[in-house]
C-alpha cells in the first residue's frame, strides 16, 4: 500500500512540475489583421489589446485597474528583414497611481496579419517625441529627466533608443 501511495505522490509531483514549466513558456503569438488587436509581452506578461486598449485588475479581485493604451507615434518599416512593412508604436500604462509608464512595441507583419513583440520600457512620465524605422533599426526619441531629478521636474534631457527585432523580441541595437 505504501508503494502505491509513493508512486501516486511521484506522479502528482511530475504533473505539477510539468504544468509549472509549461506555464512559464511564452504563449503562441496571436495573428490579427490589426496591430491594435494583438498581444504584446510587457514585463513578462501577455497584454492583449482590443481596439488599442487593455484593462486588467492590478491584483485578483482588486478595484484598481491597470490600463494599457495605444499612445501613437507609429512608424512603419521592415524590422525583421522579411520584405513586409512592420509597425512600431508607443503604449502607455496607468496603474491608478501618479505615474504613466511608456513602452515601445512592434507589430510584425506576417502577410496574413500582425504578431506582437516584447515591449521595451522607456520611462515614467516621459515626453515622447518621434519614432522612426531606418535600415531595420527602430529609433525612439523622447525627453526624460536627469538622474536624481524629482518626477515633478519637466522632462528636458533628450534620449534616443535604438532597437532591433530578434525573433519576436525588441532588443538594444547598440
Amino acid at each position: 500500500m505504501k508503494k502505491i501511495i509513493s508512486i501516486l505522490a511521484v506522479l502528482v509531483l511530475i504533473v505539477v512540475v510539468a504544468n509549472l514549466f509549461l506555464s512559464q513558456k511564452k504563449q503562441a503569438p496571436v495573428v490579427s489583421p490589426s496591430y491594435k488587436n494583438i498581444s504584446y509581452q510587457i514585463d513578462g506578461r501577455n497584454v492583449t489589446l482590443k481596439d488599442g486598449i487593455a484593462v486588467e485588475d492590478v491584483a485578483p479581485g482588486s478595484a484598481e485597474k491597470l490600463t494599457t493604451r495605444y499612445f501613437g507615434n507609429a512608424a512603419t518599416g521592415d524590422l525583421n528583414a522579411d520584405g513586409k512593412p512592420d509597425t512600431a508604436f508607443l503604449l502607455s500604462q496607468d496603474g491608478g497611481g501618479s505615474g504613466t509608464m511608456y513602452y515601445v512595441v512592434a507589430a510584425l507583419n506576417t502577410g496574413t496579419g500582425y504578431v506582437g513583440t516584447s515591449a521595451v520600457f522607456l520611462g515614467d512620465r516621459i515626453a515622447p517625441q518621434t519614432t522612426e524605422i531606418k535600415d531595420g533599426v527602430l529609433i525612439v526619441n523622447y525627453a526624460d529627466r536627469a538622474p536624481g531629478e524629482p518626477m515633478t521636474t519637466k522632462p528636458s534631457i533628450g534620449v534616443s533608443k535604438y532597437l532591433k527585432v530578434v525573433g519576436t523580441d525588441l532588443v538594444n541595437a547598440k
